[in-house]
């Protein structure tokens, strides 16, 4: 576990590293397009790097292959509040054009008594049963985004992004002695890797004429995937900037309310993730 938990930090760091060298090695003639300071822009910046603490409180289900049961991350597993991180990269490659790079993880464990029949993936675990449940659902971004408006107060564009998410639930129990009667060991998982294509608008706004001081910013991303399931996301914040290269942040996420629909060769998941956000951003 600890091995693909390294794997995974050195892919999300591979990924920042090509971002900033990108970022430094734009054509003269690509710069030359952007829009900075000495053109009244307000949000002027070549590359720009936001990370965020994120406190989350996960609800839904993961469900076998169709037949095969589910558990429920509240009812069933309690899992409680937690704080994690998200962070993104956003390569402004001209004036209008944008590169992201982002990252969403989720890779929660909780032990728990098993308080009903839990049947996932064809075990069935029995009440009563001190058992322990992990959900992972690490989600990689990367997106296209044009500003359709771009002026001194603000900007609203449509992003285009591909999230990569590699997901995996597991339900385990040792071995024990529960009502005098012994149980043996059990453990069932299944996992499903999905590339889901998103689209929506961004935007943000500075609050006060003549002044950079007070933003908004607000995001909608989503897709309908038919028969396959479906995504919706939102990311809203207010905004304080302390100087041109830093500023402060802070808001409300819906980081992925996400269905996949389970099929014979596919688990099932109906995951709402949701809470407070803060954080930083850092322009150059």
């Amino acid at each position: 576990m600890f091995t693909s938990k390294r794997k995974r930090e050195s892919f999300l760091l591979r990924i920042l590293c090509v971002a900033l060298f990108g970022a430094i090695g734009t054509p003269p003639q690509l710069r030359a397009q952007w829009s900075g300071p000495e053109n009244g822009e307000f949000d002027a910046y070549r590359i720009r790097i936001e990370p965020f603490w994120f406190g989350v409180k996960p609800s839904g289900t993961l469900q076998g292959t169709t037949g095969q049961g589910f558990f429920d991350f509240q009812r069933d597993v309690q899992f409680n509040s937690y704080t994690s991180f998200t962070g993104v990269v956003d390569w402004r490659a001209t004036r209008k054009n944008h590169i992201f790079f982002g990252f969403v993880p989720f890779d929660r464990t909780k032990g728990f008594t098993v308080n009903r029949p839990i049947t996932f993936q064809g075990q069935t675990f029995n009440v009563g049963l001190n058992a322990s449940a992990q959900l992972r659902t690490n989600a990689y971004a990367f997106a296209y985004q044009y500003d359709i408006l771009r002026r001194r107060r603000g900007s609203l564009g449509i992003r285009a992004q591909i999230y990569l998410f590699d997901i995996q639930g597991t339900l385990s129990s040792a071995a024990q002695i529960t009502n005098g009667m012994l149980h043996v060991s059990q453990r069932s998982q299944g996992s499903l890797r999905a590339p889901l294509p998103v689209a929506g608008p961004t935007g943000r706004l500075y609050l006060i004429p003549n002044s950079s001081r007070l933003f908004l910013t607000g995001q909608l991303l989503g897709m309908y995937f038919f028969g396959y399931g479906n995504f919706l996301s939102t990311f809203d914040t207010m905004g304080f900037t302390v100087n041109r290269h830093f500023g402060i942040r802070g808001g409300y996420q819906l980081a992925q309310r996400l269905n996949i629909k389970a099929k014979s060769d596919r688990i099932g998941l109906d995951l709402v993730q949701k809470g407070p956000v803060g954080g930083f951003e850092f322009s150059f």
